[in-house]
């Protein structure tokens, strides 16, 4: 290189060249040839270079995980400094303001990790609350700085922040040698909430989120206009919403004009935050719970027959790895199979997938062979995905995740 640079630097393959130039931020650990004399701090900035000395990308290295470096920036002109992540912040929240409608904003997914250019950080917006997620080192040894410079961009919009919590207990940290933990971040000079448990609207519906105990960050904010979809339809039908979690689906279409919605979870606590949100939204009258196993309830109702004519399959990710998703296949066939034989000529369902490594090919094929065999064919109404405020970055392959189809069955 010509400009000298203050940075360490890792020289990469050709092939993790032309995975950077194409736009992909991760550097393998073996895909690193030559590396600093003396091993920089884990979590420092630290340079990329191709084979003949170009420069590549600079990024976070993480020294106990494969993913050794993640990229931030590929101009050679950036100083990470304040002034940088502020731009970075700025601009993901004006992305949301453009994307989703004013409404939307107090419920929202904030920052999206690399499709935001912020590696390993995840940020949720629940009402007043910020609710952060960090899997990178790199993020984890800044945290202080950042999370409540993000506030500060959020508040200098008109946005009430009143504090923010830390979902650091995920397994995923692991791999990145980070502990886990979760608690509120301590900000000199402010007090945060007393209270982990706060209340959101989203399409109308509101629902009690517990950010402490809740799945991910406390609720699945990316189903959000998938939900509206499935209101769009549910007019007068009678509903099955199968995994129901905290009852998102089954509200949705009970709010727009369902005769009766069925709501089933094999998680106890889970139907009983569901039925919650039902009083809470005095949706109650037309709703019923059930805590059983899907895979043990399709089959029961296929016996004894069933008043269905719309079914919802929101499953949970049945894989969380490339190796595994063939047989994961067959657990999505399944029970895909078993809603297209229950319901009558002329049902509806809707059917998604939360897996990045269930490709929408995958889901596809599997669709198909699922309705070859229950000898029904599928009309299909629209194909979706996650909200906006997920966005999917092309040649970013992780962030391509969701996978959400709406048939009429005949």
């Amino acid at each position: 290189m010509k400009t000298t640079r203050s940075y360490p630097a890792y020289t990469v393959t050709k092939k993790a060249e032309l995975s950077i130039v194409q736009g992909h931020p991760w550097v393998y650990a073996d895909e690193i040839t030559d590396a600093p004399e003396t091993q920089p701090e884990n979590g420092a900035l630290v340079d990329v270079l191709s084979q003949k000395g170009r420069y590549l990308g600079t990024g976070f290295l993480s020294l106990a995980s494969k993913i050794r470096v993640r990229l931030l920036s590929r101009n050679a002109n950036d100083t990470f400094d304040e002034a940088f992540w502020q731009r970075r912040f700025e601009y993901a929240w004006a992305y949301r303001k453009t994307v989703l409608r004013p409404e939307d904003l107090t419920c929202c997914r904030v920052i999206f990790g690399e499709a935001d250019q912020m590696p390993g950080l995840t940020v949720d917006r629940f009402g007043t609350v910020l609710v952060a997620q960090i899997l990178s080192v790199g993020m984890e040894v800044r945290k202080e700085q950042l999370l409540p410079l993000l506030a500060r961009v959020l508040r200098a919009d008109g946005q009430q922040i009143d504090g923010i919590y830390q979902r650091n207990d995920a397994a995923l940290r692991d791999k990145e040698g980070l502990e886990q933990g979760k608690g509120w971040l301590e900000i000199p000079g402010e007090q945060h909430p007393a209270s982990t448990e706060t209340e959101i609207c989203e399409n109308g519906v509101y629902y009690k989120v517990d950010f402490e105990n809740g799945q991910k960050t406390g609720f699945f904010l990316d189903q959000k206009f998938n939900r509206r979809a499935v209101a769009n339809i549910a007019r007068g039908k009678t509903v099955l919403d199968c995994f129901t979690h905290t009852g998102s689906f089954a509200l949705n279409a009970a709010l727009g004009g369902a005769a009766h919605v069925t709501a089933v979870d094999v998680s106890e606590s889970a139907v009983e935050m569901a039925r919650r949100n039902a009083a809470r939204n005095g949706l109650e009258d037309r709703m019923d719970f059930v805590c059983e196993d899907v895979f043990d309830l399709l089959p029961r109702l296929e016996r004894e027959g069933s008043p269905y004519d719309f079914i919802i399959l929101d499953p949970p990710a049945f894989t969380k790895a490339r190796r595994t998703a063939q047989n994961a296949m067959r657990g999505y066939k399944e029970i895909n199979y078993r809603a297209m034989r229950l319901l009558p000529r002329g049902g509806y369902l809707a059917t998604a997938s939360c897996s990045h490594f269930a490709s929408e090919a995958m889901f596809i094929k599997m669709l198909h062979a699922a309705a070859h065999d229950a000898g029904r064919q599928l009309r299909q109404i629209e194909v979706r995905q996650q909200a906006p405020d997920h966005p999917i970055l092309w040649n970013v392959e992780e962030t391509d995740y969701l996978k959400f189809f709406l048939f009429q069955v005949v």
